[in-house]
């Protein structure tokens, strides 16, 4: 402690013991300083110069349609306006894309921010909370942040074990588990049959968060029917990948009436912005132009495939707009072929977690990203081996 002197009312003075620093609460206070993923940007400024490929955020490089495009600058001069806190046009419209009514929707500032909102309505400190282990990090920093203690299973070749989940969810009494549907950081998936199964035999009071992020360039068998009346299925999607809206940051969830009225007690309600707004609702209406992206991803993915097997490396099979490529070693061999493709300027990601760190996860990009990677690649391994 130290003192302080203060003058009282009676104009006398005295030393009183004084805390010189505001406190954190004890659980804040505990957590690393760190985020989930070092941005392309923070590498770009620690090396001083741009990379040449941007083939590790999984965005799409394709970039929004013309028709988003001319949406946001026939609006620009909107922007002084604060977004509709109910983002009614938005609802209604993914309403009717989905068959649902506008009550089933929360829109948010991406998936990201809905995954905080979810985990903060079911979780405290303590509270057991189901995932993979190596899935979504931003998932985990949530549970963390308000305090979840996070119980984990491993991948079962490759993909998220559905059956380690369940059992994971009985053992523990979680009210929460966490699946993404195709899978991040893998890219494999599973039939909607298997998802559905998953859920008819989920306890009744535990909440799945499906993240269906990449639902949009997945297999039409992948992604089960939409059912709003089971109360604890959340399901997850976003205009940030296959839409190209990422730099926009734009999610939603659907749900059970009654679950998605809860977000509405915590959420930001002008955390929106007009642009973002009139942007998603001008890319959901070009369908068009989506179906195209998503063929130039297929496209994308085969010629990633051909670039592996032309090195000798081996991908796994994927239904994103990304591609993980087994190094055919470890971990620590993969994180050296990671950043020797940095240091040759390629920018990609991999996994962390143990039986998938062996891996590196490419996205796709445009024609001359995947021939510059094309070029960089063997020249990465051969440095590293």
């Amino acid at each position: 402690m130290q003192k302080s002197e203060i003058l009282l009312f009676a104009g006398t003075k005295t030393d009183i013991a004084v805390d010189m620093e505001p406190h954190l609460i004890p659980l804040i206070d505990s957590l690393p300083s760190t985020v989930p993923f070092v941005g392309p940007e923070a590498l770009e400024r620690k090396r001083n110069r741009p990379f040449k490929a941007r083939l590790g955020a999984n965005e799409s490089g394709f970039g929004p349609a013309p028709s988003v495009i001319a949406a946001i600058q026939s609006h620009a001069g909107e922007a002084w306006k604060y977004a509709d806190p109910e983002n009614f046009d938005l609802k209604h419209a993914l309403a009717a894309h989905l068959g649902v009514v506008p009550a089933n929707i929360v829109v948010g500032e991406g998936v990201d921010t809905l995954l905080g909102l979810a985990v903060r309505q079911y979780v405290r400190e303590g509270t057991p909370v189901v995932t993979s282990l190596g899935a979504y990090p931003t998932f985990n920093f949530h549970v963390a942040g308000f305090g979840g203690r996070l119980v984990t299973v491993p991948y079962r070749e490759d993909r998220e074990d559905l059956e380690a989940l369940l059992a994971a969810v009985k053992r523990e009494q979680a009210p929460l588990v966490y699946l993404s549907n195709p899978d991040n950081p893998m890219g494999t998936w599973w039939a909607a049959a298997e998802i559905e199964r998953f859920i008819d035999v989920l306890p009744k009071n535990t909440i799945l968060i499906l993240d269906e992020a990449y639902g949009e360039t997945a297999p039409a068998d992948a992604l089960p029917r939409i059912d709003v009346s089971r109360p604890n299925v959340l399901r997850m999607r976003t205009f940030s990948k296959a839409y190209g809206l990422a730099g926009m940051r734009c999610g939603y969830a659907v749900g059970a009436g009654k679950q998605i009225l809860a977000f509405d007690k915590i959420r930001n309600h002008f955390g929106m912005n007009k642009l973002t707004q009139i942007a998603a609702l001008a890319a959901l209406k070009d369908q068009d132009y989506l179906k195209a992206v998503i063929a130039r991803i297929v496209a994308g993915r085969e010629r990633i495939v051909q670039i592996a097997v032309k090195n000798d490396l081996a991908a796994i099979p994927s239904a994103t707009n990304f591609v993980t490529i087994d190094c055919g070693h470890d971990g620590p061999f993969a994180l050296a072929v990671l950043n020797a493709l940095i240091d040759r300027d390629v920018f990609v990601r991999k996994p962390m977690a143990p039986g998938l760190d062996r891996c590196i996860r490419v996205s796709v990009g445009l024609d001359e990203e995947l021939d510059y990677f094309e070029q960089q690649l063997p020249q990465a391994l051969a440095a590293v081996k």
